[in-house]
């Protein structure tokens, strides 16, 4: 069974910085696209950012291009959320996704992570 496991959260002011890691155990990864998606309270889950493990693709929601950069490390199925200049608006749990190839333009994942924390104060 595969498993993804986040980690890298926690409390940063605004316009720091925090690197958010997803490990994924099970299977490789090499052909399979990885999604990031935050979750605030009482809001639904969003997309932030996606990454095609073959082609090394990335996509990017509108509220993160130029601060947030998705990356890869396939030698230890793991993929990176780096954000920076945080604003109090991207408080929420953060989750990484795994799903087939396609999952990168249709938006659909079927594994999850746990999720973490991410906390930026004004």
């Amino acid at each position: 069974q595969v498993q993804l496991v986040e980690s890298g959260g926690g409390l940063v002011q605004a316009g720091g910085s925090l690197r958010l890691s997803c490990v994924a155990s099970g299977r490789t990864f090499s052909s399979y696209a990885m999604g990031w998606f935050c979750q605030a309270p009482g809001k639904e889950r969003e997309f932030v950012g996606a990454i095609s493990w073959s082609s090394s693709r990335t996509s990017y929601a509108d509220s993160v291009k130029g601060r947030f950069t998705i990356s890869r490390d396939n030698a230890k199925n793991t993929v990176y959320l780096q954000m920076n200049d945080l604003k109090p608006e991207d408080t929420a749990v953060y989750y990484c996704a795994a799903g087939h190839r396609s999952a990168y333009y249709s938006g659909t994942y079927d594994i999850w992570g746990q999720g973490t924390q991410v906390t930026v104060s004004s």
